[in-house]
């Protein structure tokens, strides 16, 4: 029988793909099950981004890209198209997080969170989109957050209203997209640890043991196994059927 979450042949772009975060795990297991793999984030984060390409199998290239920057994302489909000749999964996993009370967070700190956060997964949705219904097919996983439709204990509310919107502007895209054969989802981690934005909850024994106690298995998300199986379904064959969806990870933490 064929395998309907294999992806030979396919190429695949994981932006937000440095070192330390879930887009490296992304990256990896979209590697690890056959397809070509394009990986882009900051330029800032060259080092890191090696450091996935190195953990990846030998079909990767590297990119630069600023989700803030259409230009940006532009050039960078540019490069995808001239190298690849097209782009079958799109997985965008930049994003920032800003850990302050309302009360002590400008506008311009909200407005970058957003910018990163929401903007950017419109704009880099709208690039593979448009290139996607133009061959009639296509994947595009967002992600966001358990925190999509409810917040969490610490203040974070530039995060939580970015992250809502992801999930929102996921469903109006795979809305417009769907009848040209590009489906649209959105990937609902809990909390995943450890990565670069998890990692400061080492300092706090007590914080972390209340996250994992908080879910229904007891234990945190594990980037290492955890994203995997849910991700490769969103990016393959298997989800055909399946558009607008938020799908959340995170050990029945949102069904309390």
């Amino acid at each position: 029988m064929t395998d309907p979450f294999a992806l030979s042949g396919r190429v695949a772009l994981v932006v937000g793909a440095a070192a330390g975060g879930l887009g490296e795990r992304a990256a990896i297991a979209l590697a690890d099950r056959g397809a070509t793999v394009a990986i882009a984030d900051l330029e800032s984060r060259g080092e890191d981004l090696a450091r996935t390409a190195t953990a990846c199998a030998e079909t990767v290239s590297s990119h630069f890209v600023d989700v803030t920057d259409d230009a940006s994302i532009e050039r960078l489909f540019g490069e995808l198209i001239a190298e690849h000749g097209r782009v079958d999964v799109a997985v965008n996993a930049a994003g920032v997080m800003l850990r302050k009370p309302y009360d002590e967070t400008s506008v311009d700190e909200f407005e970058r969170v957003v910018r990163v956060n929401l903007t950017g997964t419109w704009l880099l949705g709208r690039a593979a989109g448009s290139r996607m219904a133009a061959r009639g097919s296509g994947k595009i996983v967002n992600l966001t957050t358990v925190y999509a439709e409810r917040v969490g204990p610490v203040p974070e509310s530039a995060y939580y209203a970015s992250k809502a919107g992801v999930a929102n502007v996921t469903r109006a895209l795979a809305a417009e997209l769907g009848p040209s054969g590009v489906t649209v989802n959105c990937l609902a981690p809990g909390v995943f640890y450890p990565t670069q934005m998890t990692a400061p909850l080492a300092d706090d024994p007590d914080r972390l043991a209340w996250f994992a106690n908080r879910t229904m298995l007891g234990r945190l998300g594990a980037p290492e196994r955890d994203l995997d199986g849910p991700l490769l379904l969103l990016a393959s064959t298997a989800s055909d059927y399946m558009t607008g969806q938020v799908v959340y990870v995170d050990g029945g933490w949102s069904a309390w």
